[in-house]
């Protein structure tokens, strides 16, 4: 008895699917601490999903018990967030209900003390999947027409997350339709109690909504003015921040790291003239270095992976082609040839692509050169880059390979001269002594800027890193 009582004072809030398709969200910042009141549709967190950030109503009163995930957690839907306790005095739903004699004389007290807990509160319509509004919600307009039961509320939602709509026994006067249809025609601003429903057991589609929102001739103007060709209020959204979408159509909003990517691609792709130069080349020799030097007891504690020893073969082919360790300078209409190599390595990371550098990398040993890519890997990972490692490149090398990419055509970092694209290594035929064998083989692509690098000086580049990777003992005779 003792248990079921104290397992009864608290309700769970699942994490909704907030979206069409998608199956988890990043907890952005949570509203609420344990030990706070909240009343039910007091947002208490802000959650993050691929297309937008989202927060997130109780759909009960009650006092916060625990907070299931800290901030940052990207959570599935469907997984519990927060725990409430809803014991009486702590904004039970039972003095809301006393409150409301209509509701009271439909549902009889023995009725809810047998009802099972469920995924919503009781008499309750969904809008995100498994929540609703309460019907008694004092910040709530009322709704009109019959009450429908505990019991039939709970049949309805419990349909409704299932995909079957709410066929069963749901208030009359409530339109059916499914949580991403209600989120669609809340977007688009239509009623869809106007909406007449073509889907089965009456159920509103989203092509019903999307015909409720087409303007129609005879209709009135709506009292937004939009331009007479516009085929749907919804293109005139609302100025908010954050992702904005409809049906067919999703606008991000670009800031951020995002837009700084943009504005130096676009600078970089049309100042300077781009040049991409290939080459394909048996690394099976680098691939058995990489192995040997996973067990030398002085790389131990540091990342050995074929990154390092082509970062170390564009060091190398630099040294012997300094010429292409430069910068145009279109105010001065000078070329700035650089005695250092700060090596960019591309790096992808949740926030987008950010390309931090080695600062001095021509100066490393082996061993330093891989303790520096694996901090800055990790620094990248964490989102903890600082702007000064971003600073001051002069070339770059960008692995795609690990995309399972053959070779791309790299866009120069700004104030670069060069970028080195690393493709994906595979098993592939190739004529080696006169035969026909299983080899490990990559490609590579360098795109330089032609302005102050031609192709010779570019080719005698690209050739010297693949040559070093076929034959990795050039890294002792050509250093």
């Amino acid at each position: 008895m003792t248990d079921t009582s104290n397992a009864a004072r608290f309700r769970e809030f699942k994490m909704p699917d907030v979206g069409e398709g998608l199956t988890e969200a990043e907890i952005l910042k949570w509203y609420v601490q344990p030990g706070d009141t909240v009343t039910d549709g007091q947002v208490v967190c802000e959650v993050e999903t691929a297309k937008a950030a989202v927060e997130l109503p109780i759909p009960f009163d009650g006092v916060v018990h625990e907070l299931r995930f800290p901030e940052g957690t990207t959570v599935d839907v469907g997984q519990v967030i927060i725990a409430v306790d809803v014991a009486p005095g702590s904004g039970d739903a039972a003095p809301a209900e006393a409150a409301a004699p209509a509701p009271a004389a439909e549902v009889p007290a023995p009725a809810a003390a047998a009802e099972p807990e469920a995924e919503a509160p009781k008499g309750r319509q969904p809008v995100l999947v498994g929540y609703g509004v309460a019907e008694t919600s004092t910040k709530r307009r009322a709704r009109k027409g019959a009450v429908a039961s505990v019991p039939a509320a709970v049949a309805a939602i419990q349909g409704e997350m299932n995909g079957h709509g709410a066929a069963l026994a749901a208030p009359k006067d409530r339109p059916l339709a499914k949580p991403p249809v209600r989120k669609l025609a809340k977007d688009l601003g239509i009623d869809l109690a106007t909406v007449v429903p073509t889907g089965k057991d009456g159920i509103i589609t989203r092509e019903d909504v999307h015909a409720a929102a087409t303007p129609v001739p005879a209709q009135a103007p709506v009292p937004v003015p939009v331009q007479a060709p516009a085929p749907a209020p919804a293109v005139e959204a609302p100025a908010v921040a954050g992702t904005v979408a409809d049906a067919r159509e999703t606008r991000i909003p670009v800031k951020g790291v995002r837009k700084a990517i943009a504005q130096a691609m676009v600078g970089s792709a049309f100042t300077a003239p781009h040049v991409t130069e290939f080459v394909t080349v048996d690394v099976t020799r680098t691939m058995k270095l990489v192995a040997e030097l996973k067990e030398d007891k002085d790389m131990a504690g540091v990342r050995v992976n074929p990154l390092l020893i082509i970062a170390k073969a564009l060091l190398v082919a630099i040294r012997r082609n300094p010429e292409i360790n430069a910068a145009w300078d279109e105010a001065g209409q000078e070329i700035v040839q650089k005695h250092y190599v700060n090596l960019g390595i591309a790096a992808a990371t949740p926030r987008g692509l950010i390309v931090p550098n080695i600062k001095d990398a021509h100066d490393m040993t082996l061993p330093r050169l891989a303790a520096a890519l694996g901090e800055l890997v990790s620094t990248a990972r964490d989102g903890k880059t600082s702007p000064a490692a971003m600073a001051g490149g002069t070339v770059t090398i960008t692995n795609v390979g690990v995309f399972g990419v053959d070779t791309g055509t790299p866009i120069l970092n700004p104030g670069e001269s060069a970028i080195l694209a690393v493709g994906a290594i595979k098993l592939q035929p190739w004529v080696h002594k006169g035969k026909v064998k299983p080899r490990q083989v990559t490609t590579l692509a360098l795109s330089f800027d032609h302005r102050l690098v031609d192709g010779e000086l570019g080719s005698k580049v690209l050739a010297d890193v693949a040559a070093i990777l076929e034959q990795p003992k050039r890294l002792i005779t050509w250093a």
